[in-house]
């Protein structure tokens, strides 16, 4: 029996662990072992390796001092940590927080959490392409503003937001702004001052290092209440102990993709637009989100008349690896609330996938999708 080739295209979920960031966290789990909280030496060796993991963060998103970096334990943490933290701080001066209807779930479930608490949400609406408009950030603003998030990116459309356009919109009032940049982290360049923002949210699964690892921006004056209570790690606004290993993959992690970028970002746009070209003369396919400003490794199509999941099992058959919607929210079977609020019906957001490009994709293993996606399509539909 031949054996299928297994081709990954769910990069937008999770990415492997490169080797030379494998190697560089080996020494962390029985050599170098100590509590970076420790004083003595081997306390102090892993603390300077943490230091040393939050300065290569740093330099990477363009961080004026790694005393800006905060470690949390993903991504998610972070987002809670900077809506949640960030309002409960500012509540006495006020209590609105605005948003877009399309942002990740930790963004969202954060919002609706402070809603409970008694503040008040604006979730704005976006276009066929998945975009907000800058005009509406602007009429939703009022007295008790205190904060705005809206992603850098969509996880599941790939759809780029104005968020340069936003930060200039509020860069002289007492508003602070997040952004979750997660999926744009490593794809796209990501440099704090040129955003303008207060704070950033990134995680190191996603620029192939490893899980369990997340990070906040933290701008130089902002302040914010801590979820957690107990020792007094990062500045008293994240207790834990910091899990030294992840931290010095995470920094090794961003370092080598912030080297890679220019160059990889190209490559993956040129696959990326091969990808779409072949997928659209298998016909009945239309694109999710914004044509050109999207993520360079984000395809997400729908197609017509046919259950993206169907098609996702038979891929898996194959030992094909594509996506639904957003990762965090796999095995739920719902409609995607990104394609949902972009306008589409419930047959279109059923009929969606995403397929996410990484560093080891090439033009080869899209003409060996495309062509089992034809025969994929053809039977599929010969079954209606």
């Amino acid at each position: 029996m031949v054996k299928r080739m297994a081709l990954y295209l769910d990069y937008g979920a999770t990415s492997p662990v490169r080797k030379e960031v494998l190697d560089s966290m080996l020494p962390f789990f029985s050599e170098i072992f100590g509590n970076p909280g420790s004083i003595h030496d081997m306390g102090r060796q892993a603390h300077s390796h943490i230091q040393a993991g939050r300065e290569q963060i740093a330099h990477a998103i363009g961080a004026s001092s790694p005393r800006e970096i905060l470690f949390t334990s993903s991504g998610t943490e972070a987002n809670n940590l900077a809506i949640i933290g960030t309002a409960l701080y500012h509540q006495k001066r006020g209590n609105h927080i605005i948003t877009s209807s399309i942002e990740h779930p930790s963004v969202l479930e954060a919002c609706r959490y402070l809603e409970q608490l008694g503040f008040e949400v604006t979730y704005l609406p976006v276009d066929r392409f998945g975009q907000i408009s800058v005009l509406d950030v602007e009429q939703a603003i009022t007295p008790k503003t205190i904060l705005i998030s809206v992603m850098a990116a969509n996880n599941e459309v790939g759809t780029i937001q104005p968020i340069k356009q936003i930060t200039q919109l509020i860069k002289d009032k007492e508003i602070l702004f997040h952004t979750d940049a997660v999926q744009f982290f490593g794809k796209l360049p990501c440099d704090v001052e040129e955003l303008g923002v207060d704070l950033l949210s990134i995680g190191s699964h996603k620029i192939y290092g490893p899980k369990g690892i997340g990070s906040l921006y933290v701008r130089k004056g902002v302040r914010l209440t801590p979820l957690l209570h107990g020792g007094g790690q990062e500045r008293n606004w994240r207790p834990s102990t910091l899990n030294t290993p992840a931290i010095v993959g995470f920094g090794k992690a961003a370092s080598l993709i912030a080297g890679e970028l220019a160059a990889e970002k190209t490559r993956q746009e040129e696959i990326r637009d091969y990808f779409w070209r072949g997928l659209q003369q298998l016909g009945d396919v239309v694109l999710n989100g914004h044509p050109t400003d999207r993520l360079p490794n984000n395809i997400n199509v729908s197609f017509e008349r046919l259950e993206g999941q169907a098609i996702l099992l038979e891929l898996n058959r194959k030992q094909i690896f594509v996506s639904s919607g957003s990762a965090c929210s796999a095995g739920k079977h719902l409609p995607s609330h990104v394609l949902m609020a972009m306008g589409n019906d419930l047959d279109n957001a059923y009929q969606s996938l995403r397929f996410t490009i990484g560093k080891d994709t090439t033009k080869e293993n899209i003409d060996y999708v495309l062509s089992e996606l034809k025969k994929i399509t053809h039977y599929l539909k010969s079954i209606i």
